[in-house]
């Protein structure tokens, strides 16, 4: 066997995994890309409240807003992944930039449950959770 360096891919995250956030120190230690956006073919929801998720759909998406960072596939599957909601898994997504990234997404047979509300609208995470603070005062 001999000493192979991890792969290291592009992920996007949209919620906990961006800094701050309760997930986020699963790939903190990897290098940030930036921020970014997905090409305009995700919904976007709020599961429980808890932690947003993207669907990918054919019409009607919206661009998200998020984080990347580059990070070895060993770290996403053995650190970032189980730190995740079992209600999401990992797909391919489409950056604006029109490049793919991995990231979660919202697992079908979650899809139409009443626990899952979209906020496509609201701006992304950060901007729904300040949104949702401040009609709560």
């Amino acid at each position: 066997m001999t000493d192979r360096q991890p792969t290291a891919v592009p992920l996007f995250v949209n919620g906990d995994g961006m800094r701050g956030g309760s997930v986020h120190p699963t790939i903190a230690e990897h290098p940030f890309l930036g921020e970014a956006t997905t090409a305009p073919r995700y919904r976007f929801f709020s599961v429980g409240d808890r932690f947003p998720a993207l669907w990918p759909v054919a019409d009607g998406g919206v661009a998200v807003p998020g984080e990347l960072y580059e990070v070895p596939l060993t770290v996403i599957r053995d650190a970032f992944i189980p730190a995740e909601p079992p209600e999401l898994e990992l797909s391919v997504i489409e950056l604006a930039d029109g490049s793919a990234a991995l990231a979660v997404v919202l697992r079908a047979g979650e899809h139409g449950s009443p626990t899952v509300v979209d906020i496509s609208a609201a701006g992304g995470w950060r901007a729904y959770r300040a949104g949702s603070a401040a009609a709560g005062e």
